[in-house]
This record gives structure tokens, C-alpha cells and sequence, in this order.
């Protein structure tokens, strides 16, 4: 019985103390002006074959400037375009 109840506070301890916080969905338009300018910042290797890697990054560097732009309300300088070695 000890068992059960000491299950029953430790499973409604970790449910209510692990709260799921709702993310926030982006807005379009930013969305849009971010990938613009990942596209922009980071051109394929081949033009025309959106299926080639890109020439100045990898999909790492890529995803952190998409999310730095949104977190920039999709307002990037160009200054700040990522560059790979």
C-alpha cells in the first residue's frame, strides 16, 4: 500500500511540477522574409537545383540563422549573413 501511494505523489509531483509551456506559432509573413533570406544568405551550390547543398553553410548553421531571423521579428542585417570556413 506504502508503495502505491508513494507512486500515486511521485507521478502528480512530476505532472504538475513539468507544466508543458504552449510554444508560439510564427507569423507568416516572418516566416517568409526569414526563408527568403536563408535563401538569400546561404545559395544552393548549383542555381536551379534547390536539392544541392548550399555554398556558404551547412543545415545547421542554416536553421540558427532561420532562427535568429524569427527571433529578430524577420529583420536580418546583412552584416550578420552566416559564413562557413
Amino acid at each position: 500500500m506504502r508503495v502505491i501511494i508513494g507512486f500515486a505523489v511521485v507521478s502528480a509531483a512530476t505532472i504538475v511540477s513539468s507544466v508543458i509551456v504552449p510554444a508560439r506559432a510564427i507569423d507568416v509573413k516572418v516566416a517568409r522574409a526569414c526563408d527568403a533570406l536563408v535563401a538569400k544568405a546561404f545559395p544552393p551550390r548549383q542555381p536551379g537545383n534547390p536539392a544541392s547543398s548550399s555554398a556558404n553553410g551547412n543545415a545547421k548553421v542554416q536553421r540558427d540563422y532561420f532562427n535568429k531571423c524569427v527571433a529578430n521579428g524577420g529583420k536580418m542585417d546583412d552584416d550578420t549573413a552566416a559564413k562557413s570556413k
